[in-house]
């Protein structure tokens, strides 16, 4: 598993992979523009080769790319829509450009209108970016089931995949606070594997594609979407290391996006943390 964190590209895309490197991260996620704005960032091929070079004298094996908050491909709304589908393909476009593992990307969300006809909204516009780029795998982001958001169970997940095609370049991306929150007990070896199995019956294990580790303010099944840092939640301590320690994860990247001490992000010391959990097991109680 490569373990690692959410930073920023602030002053240049290789900025992020140094930033990565500082915290000790194996992995990274960036925004490619603003998170909260739909004006696209403008990179050009030196951007994305100063990004590569960085990277390939780096250790950090995976990228990932979040795409923007504003985006609701699921929309009734054809004006939301059409910015949903240009700025999706522009973080594939980046992605394409400077080899990212993913884009992950939130669904969408029905809100007080059917399901149904939101996913299939939402599929085309999943459809018409990935025509308008070239490789860059797209992640459909579980959710914790809040405000009509889509993507709350492993079997809209895999409708919604194929309402946006079902190609190979298509994926989901797994949050632990989300499924946590959205139901799936997943806090013990033997519940996580349960779980898994489950996907693999909707889904497909084939389709999953990278990793969210958040703790959780919010408890089992309460459908809220509360990131904590991690061993501070309902998660747990004990739940993080049943996460990163699920075998069908070892060759994913996993990226924590949790608050920080100062709401300014993961830390060194949270992203050695974590991957001091991973392959480690429960001390054993003495006999004595």
């Amino acid at each position: 598993m490569l373990v690692g964190a959410h930073v920023s590209p602030a002053g240049g895309l290789y900025k992020a992979i140094e930033r990565g490197t500082a915290l000790g991260a194996q992995a990274i996620q960036i925004f490619n523009q603003s998170p909260r704005a739909w004006r696209p960032t403008s990179y050009g091929e030196e951007d994305f080769a100063r990004f590569r070079q960085a990277r390939e004298a780096s250790a950090i094996g995976g990228v990932l790319i979040h795409a923007v908050y504003l985006i609701n491909c699921a929309s009734d709304d054809r004006e939301i829509r059409e910015k949903s589908l240009t700025s999706l393909t522009h973080s594939l476009r980046v992605g394409d450009a400077i080899e990212a593992t993913a884009v992950v990307v939130h669904g969408g969300s029905a809100k007080a209108g059917p399901v149904g006809p939101a996913i299939e909204r939402a599929g085309e516009v999943f459809a018409a970016a990935l025509a308008g780029s070239e490789r860059c795998p797209l992640h459909l982001e579980n959710t914790a089931g809040s405000g009509g958001t889509l993507g709350r169970s492993f079997e809209e997940l895999a409708v919604m995949l194929e309402a946006g095609g079902g190609g190979a370049r298509l994926g989901v991306c797994l949050d632990s606070c989300h499924l946590l929150a959205s139901g799936y007990e997943i806090r013990a070896p033997a519940a996580l594997a349960g779980v898994l199995d489950e996907f693999d019956r909707a889904v497909g294990l084939g389709r999953l594609g990278s990793l969210h580790l958040n703790d959780s303010q919010a408890p089992l099944g309460s459908n809220r979407d509360r990131h904590a840092n991690i061993g501070e939640g309902e998660l747990g301590i004990e739940g993080a290391r049943t996460f990163v320690n699920e075998p069908r994860f070892a060759k994913l990247s996993c990226v924590l996006e949790t608050p920080g001490p100062d709401r300014s992000g993961p830390t060194a010391e949270e992203v050695a943390l974590v991957q001091g959990l991973v392959a480690s097991s429960r001390p054993r109680r003495s006999r004595r």
